[in-house]
Protein backbone atom coordinates (compact mmCIF):
# COMPACT_ATOMS: atom_id res chain seq x y z
CA UNK A 1 0.00 0.00 0.00
CA UNK A 2 1.46 3.41 -1.08
CA UNK A 3 1.09 6.08 1.54
CA UNK A 4 0.81 9.68 0.46
CA UNK A 5 2.20 12.36 2.68
CA UNK A 6 3.41 16.21 1.98
CA UNK A 7 6.76 17.81 2.64
CA UNK A 8 7.39 21.22 2.50
CA UNK A 9 10.25 21.85 -0.35
CA UNK A 10 12.26 25.36 -1.05
CA UNK A 11 14.03 26.30 -3.89
CA UNK A 12 17.50 28.10 -2.80
CA UNK A 13 18.68 30.97 -5.55
CA UNK A 14 20.72 28.78 -7.37
CA UNK A 15 17.98 26.66 -7.60
CA UNK A 16 15.46 28.49 -9.60
CA UNK A 17 14.42 27.58 -12.91
CA UNK A 18 15.03 23.84 -12.97
CA UNK A 19 12.03 21.22 -11.99
CA UNK A 20 10.85 20.19 -8.52
CA UNK A 21 12.51 16.46 -8.04
CA UNK A 22 9.59 14.08 -9.35
CA UNK A 23 8.74 10.00 -10.01
CA UNK A 24 9.57 9.09 -13.50
CA UNK A 25 6.91 5.99 -13.37
CA UNK A 26 3.76 5.48 -11.84
CA UNK A 27 5.50 3.39 -9.00
CA UNK A 28 8.44 4.55 -8.88
CA UNK A 29 10.15 4.38 -5.47
CA UNK A 30 12.50 7.73 -5.64
CA UNK A 31 11.87 11.11 -6.81
CA UNK A 32 14.72 11.74 -9.29
CA UNK A 33 17.36 14.82 -7.68
CA UNK A 34 18.82 17.47 -10.17
CA UNK A 35 22.17 18.93 -9.95
CA UNK A 36 21.64 22.59 -9.28
CA UNK A 37 25.13 23.47 -10.91
CA UNK A 38 26.09 27.05 -12.62
CA UNK A 39 24.46 26.40 -16.55
CA UNK A 40 27.94 28.16 -17.29
CA UNK A 41 30.21 26.07 -15.01
CA UNK A 42 29.54 21.77 -15.54
CA UNK A 43 31.17 19.89 -12.58
CA UNK A 44 33.97 17.28 -14.13
CA UNK A 45 34.38 14.63 -11.74
CA UNK A 46 37.58 12.84 -12.76
CA UNK A 47 37.92 8.83 -12.28
CA UNK A 48 38.51 8.01 -8.40
CA UNK A 49 37.46 11.89 -7.32
CA UNK A 50 34.39 12.70 -5.30
CA UNK A 51 31.92 16.15 -5.07
CA UNK A 52 29.57 17.63 -3.11
CA UNK A 53 26.47 18.12 -6.01
CA UNK A 54 24.27 20.98 -4.91
CA UNK A 55 20.31 20.70 -5.63
CA UNK A 56 19.71 23.88 -5.01
CA UNK A 57 16.52 22.58 -2.34
CA UNK A 58 15.59 22.65 1.28
CA UNK A 59 12.95 20.37 2.34
CA UNK A 60 10.94 20.08 5.85
CA UNK A 61 9.28 16.59 6.13
CA UNK A 62 6.87 15.37 8.48
CA UNK A 63 8.37 14.29 12.09
CA UNK A 64 8.48 10.44 11.77
CA UNK A 65 9.89 10.20 8.22
CA UNK A 66 13.35 10.54 6.59
CA UNK A 67 14.55 10.73 3.36
CA UNK A 68 17.39 8.34 1.48
CA UNK A 69 19.99 9.75 -1.10
CA UNK A 70 20.41 6.52 -3.11
CA UNK A 71 22.11 6.23 -6.38
CA UNK A 72 20.72 6.06 -9.89
CA UNK A 73 21.33 2.73 -11.17
CA UNK A 74 21.93 4.49 -14.99
CA UNK A 75 24.52 6.32 -14.14
CA UNK A 76 26.18 3.65 -12.12
CA UNK A 77 26.06 1.48 -15.23
CA UNK A 78 26.84 3.27 -17.74
CA UNK A 79 29.20 5.57 -16.09
CA UNK A 80 30.53 3.96 -13.17
CA UNK A 81 29.29 7.34 -10.71
CA UNK A 82 27.36 6.43 -7.35
CA UNK A 83 26.50 8.10 -4.19
CA UNK A 84 29.63 7.72 -2.01
CA UNK A 85 27.47 7.60 1.16
CA UNK A 86 24.22 5.66 -0.36
CA UNK A 87 21.88 6.02 1.32
CA UNK A 88 22.56 9.38 2.48
CA UNK A 89 19.71 10.23 5.47
CA UNK A 90 18.02 13.85 5.08
CA UNK A 91 16.60 13.97 9.16
CA UNK A 92 12.83 15.25 9.87
CA UNK A 93 14.27 18.32 11.71
CA UNK A 94 16.92 18.90 8.26
CA UNK A 95 16.88 22.20 6.77
CA UNK A 96 19.90 22.91 4.86
CA UNK A 97 20.49 22.49 1.03
CA UNK A 98 20.00 18.70 -0.08
CA UNK A 99 23.54 17.58 -1.45
CA UNK A 100 24.58 14.51 -3.41
CA UNK A 101 27.94 13.74 -2.62
CA UNK A 102 28.96 11.92 -6.58
CA UNK A 103 31.88 9.71 -7.05
CA UNK A 104 33.38 8.57 -10.02
CA UNK A 105 34.40 4.80 -9.96
CA UNK A 106 34.55 5.08 -13.90
CA UNK A 107 37.49 4.79 -15.96
CA UNK A 108 36.54 8.52 -18.00
CA UNK A 109 35.81 12.21 -17.02
CA UNK A 110 31.99 12.41 -16.07
CA UNK A 111 30.50 15.75 -16.53
CA UNK A 112 27.87 16.57 -14.38
CA UNK A 113 25.70 19.82 -15.96
CA UNK A 114 22.82 21.44 -14.85
CA UNK A 115 19.58 20.27 -14.70
CA UNK A 116 21.18 16.39 -14.90
CA UNK A 117 19.24 13.63 -12.90
CA UNK A 118 21.87 12.68 -10.36
CA UNK A 119 20.55 10.45 -7.46
CA UNK A 120 17.13 9.84 -6.30
CA UNK A 121 15.36 10.80 -3.26
CA UNK A 122 13.34 7.82 -1.25
CA UNK A 123 10.91 9.21 1.58
CA UNK A 124 10.56 6.61 4.45
CA UNK A 125 8.41 6.22 7.95
CA UNK A 126 11.12 6.02 10.64
CA UNK A 127 11.07 3.39 13.58
CA UNK A 128 13.09 4.92 16.87
CA UNK A 129 14.27 2.62 19.25
CA UNK A 130 15.08 2.90 23.12
CA UNK A 131 18.14 0.64 23.57
CA UNK A 132 18.70 -1.20 27.28
CA UNK A 133 21.89 -2.75 28.07
CA UNK A 134 21.93 -6.31 28.54
CA UNK A 135 24.30 -8.85 30.24
CA UNK A 136 23.67 -11.22 27.24
CA UNK A 137 21.82 -11.44 23.78
CA UNK A 138 19.42 -14.05 22.93
CA UNK A 139 21.46 -16.70 20.81
CA UNK A 140 20.11 -17.26 16.98
CA UNK A 141 21.24 -20.13 14.34
CA UNK A 142 23.68 -17.07 12.71
CA UNK A 143 24.94 -16.14 15.44
CA UNK A 144 27.87 -13.35 15.14
CA UNK A 145 28.47 -14.26 11.55
CA UNK A 146 28.71 -11.95 8.58
CA UNK A 147 30.28 -10.60 5.68
CA UNK A 148 29.50 -13.37 3.58
CA UNK A 149 28.40 -15.89 6.52
CA UNK A 150 25.64 -16.80 4.84
CA UNK A 151 27.29 -17.95 1.46
CA UNK A 152 26.86 -16.50 -2.12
Amino acid sequence: MTVAISAAVQQLPHGQGLALPAYQSAHAAGLDLLAAVAPDAPLVLAPGTYALVPTGLTLALPPGYEAQVRPRSGLAARHGVTVLNAPGTIDADYRGEIGVLLINHGSQPFTVRRGERIAQMVVARVARVDLTVAASLETTERGSGGFGSTGR
